[in-house]
């Protein structure tokens, strides 16, 4: 479709398409898109109640703005889960967050590291560091995030979580497995991969076809104050994910569309061997923690990192 912006209209250069948008069509591209990737794979039914993953960021408010517009909001609950970082000064960040999600009427809640754990994220990074543990603060993060979301909707009774990652992480997970080596990874990507534990509640990411400047050019369009501190454990161990993100940065900047097409054409290779994650077993449960863990393990991956820092003890 031919942009029919004004000069004084033009609000957007998006690269990928070569089109230069005024703020309208901006933002009716983005419900388009959006209203898409939730329509092709019923990620979302009418009756489904939806737990939002917020985290303060801009990628979590268009992710509330769209889906509020798109799904009845009696029917969504929004969670912010406080990782512990004194210096990201989260406090004031939930008011905020609790004050715009109240304009949508849409319930929420708040949780943290510290209450589920026993431990912040800043104690745990003293533990690491004094104890000489090799993995990464996001590691920490990510893994316990992971497994609180998904506590916090059984608890709750949802029936699917939705989270904010963009195109611009989707690509990114794509290539990390593919240096790693870890392909099996892959299926667990899509859209239709089938969830393989009861105790899994459904995770959905409607915004993965959206590029991150696409995420940020909308909220700076609806007004949306941006989070000006950065976590202080990026630079303390750069991960593969910095690393992989220069990457794809580079290539986007000589071959815009890179990684959608990347994330699309993965899609299609993966459409035809969903099939075999279909007819996989029950996944086994944590010998320690009775939550679902990998094939061929005993103990999940949060008893481990917790056993490394002497929160938990193997049995």
């Amino acid at each position: 479709m031919r942009s029919s912006y004004r000069a004084l209209d033009a609000f957007i250069y998006q690269r990928h398409t070569g089109r230069v948008l005024s703020r309208r069509e901006f933002e009716e591209d983005i419900m388009y898109r959006v209203r898409s990737e939730i329509s092709r794979y019923r990620l979302i039914e009418p009756s489904d109640t939806v737990l939002l993953a917020v985290s303060g960021g801009k990628d979590s408010f268009v992710l509330v703005d769209t889906i509020a517009r798109i799904h009845d909001t009696s029917r969504l609950l929004a969670v912010t889960i406080i990782e512990g970082i004194e210096s990201l000064g989260r406090t004031v960040e939930v008011e905020k967050i609790g004050g715009i999600l109240k304009s949508y009427g849409i319930d929420y809640l708040v949780y943290s590291f510290k209450e589920y754990y026993g431990l912040s994220l800043d104690e745990i990074m003293e533990r690491v560091l004094r104890l000489g543990v090799r993995e990464s603060a996001c590691t920490y993060c990510g893994v316990l995030r992971r497994r609180l979301l998904n506590s916090i909707a059984r608890e709750h009774g949802v029936d699917k979580v939705a989270t904010a990652h963009n195109l611009d992480d989707e690509a990114q997970t794509i290539v990390m497995n593919l240096l790693r080596g870890d392909t099996t990874r892959l299926p667990r990507l899509h859209p239709r991969a089938p969830i393989l534990s009861k105790q899994f509640i459904p995770r959905i990411k409607p915004l993965r076809k959206i590029y991150e400047y696409e995420t940020t050019a909308y909220a700076y369009m609806k007004k949306y104050g941006f989070q000006h501190s950065r976590c202080p454990y990026v630079d303390l161990k750069p991960s593969l994910r910095s690393y992989v993100r220069r990457l794809l940065y580079s290539l986007e900047s000589v071959h815009p569309g890179f990684s959608l097409r990347l994330l699309e054409n993965c899609d299609k290779l993966l459409e035809d061997r969903l099939w075999s994650l279909e007819k996989l077993p029950e996944l086994p449960s944590c010998g320690i923690c009775g939550e679902p863990t990998s094939y061929g393990r005993e103990v999940c991956k949060v008893c481990e990192l917790l056993i490394k820092i002497g929160v938990i003890e193997r049995k």
